[in-house]
């Protein structure tokens, strides 16, 4: 609730400035995920190595909520939001970017995923009436021409047996892009962590479902690294990443926000070439350049 000394309180930055700031932190955070993702994968089946992150996520966004004593029940309304978003943002998003990474690398799944902008600026022209500018349509062309660049480094790129991956990744970017738009259209009308955390329990159950009835973890195989990346994807990717992202939406256009979310695959590839060894070369390093430049043109747009 705002106050008057609220009010007489000085901004320290622009709401616009604010924005691509929590579009920034949310883009790092994501992007940092995928090679762990991809790892956990090395000790645990797919789903349960999602399951288990998201129901600890889903538990340390209500124990937040409760924390700052934000109102748990959503208001009338809002239950229908609440599922579309939790399905298509949380359970959707992480089923089909989960068996992505079974037949893609991380570097690869993670490129392929975020050409939601391409999905995003194209719902938010009909959907929001967002028409996009010459200078928008180029730096977010130069952007995924570097995304294009980076998915055609190496020859096994065209093999028959990472298509099912393939198919995959781009239906998530497209399910989230769809859920970019709309919740651009029909923001939530309640507190900011509660509504994450409803949405994370949402997304959560049919994780949760295909993890039990078709999957057999053995939990002797889980490292201590393993541990580390089922932390980090609970609480950062899950729950802090999320709320950044509806708070960014709020401040910049959904198209913005979209194109903004580009530098998530130059994390991942970093990391995953950290992490995991996957290739990093000048063609690499060349489309990493291009999609920054993109992203930084369209942010500035």
């Amino acid at each position: 609730m705002s106050t008057s000394a609220d009010a007489a309180r000085p901004r320290l930055i622009g709401a616009r400035a604010e924005g691509l700031a929590l579009l920034l932190f949310t883009a790092c955070t994501w992007g940092a995920t995928w090679p762990q993702a991809k790892f956990l994968l090395s000790e645990m089946p797919p789903f349960t190595a999602r399951a288990i992150p998201n129901t600890a996520g889903v538990l340390f966004a209500f124990a937040v909520a409760v924390a700052l004593r934000e109102r748990l029940r959503p208001p009338p309304g809002e239950w229908r939001w609440l599922l579309i978003y939790g399905v298509l943002n949380y359970g959707a998003f992480t089923i089909l970017s989960t068996l992505s990474l079974v037949w893609l690398k991380a570097s690869e799944a993670v490129i392929i995923v975020y050409t939601l902008p391409i999905w995003a600026g194209m719902l938010a022209w009909p959907m929001l009436g967002e028409r996009p500018t010459r200078r928008r349509i180029g730096a977010m062309l130069l952007a995924l021409s570097g995304v294009a660049l980076l998915v055609g480094v190496g020859a096994e790129a065209a093999e028959w047996r990472k298509l099912p991956g393939i198919a995959c990744g781009f239906l998530a970017a497209w399910l989230f892009a769809l859920a970019t738009v709309v919740a651009k259209r029909h923001p939530l009308r309640m507190p900011p962590v509660a509504g994450v955390a409803w949405q994370a329990a949402f997304g959560a159950v049919p994780v949760v479902l295909l993890a039990l009835l078709f999957e057999h973890p053995h939990w002797q195989r889980v490292t201590p690294l393993g541990i580390a990346a089922f932390g980090y994807i609970a609480t950062m990717p899950l729950t802090i990443a999320y709320l950044t992202w509806f708070r960014a939406l709020r401040l910049v256009p959904a198209s913005i926000a979209a194109t903004t979310v580009l530098i998530s695959p130059t994390i991942g590839v970093l990391s995953s070439a950290l992490l995991l060894g996957d290739p990093l070369g000048p063609r690499q390093v060349v489309a990493l350049v291009m999609t920054l430049t993109g992203v930084g043109l369209a942010a500035r747009g």
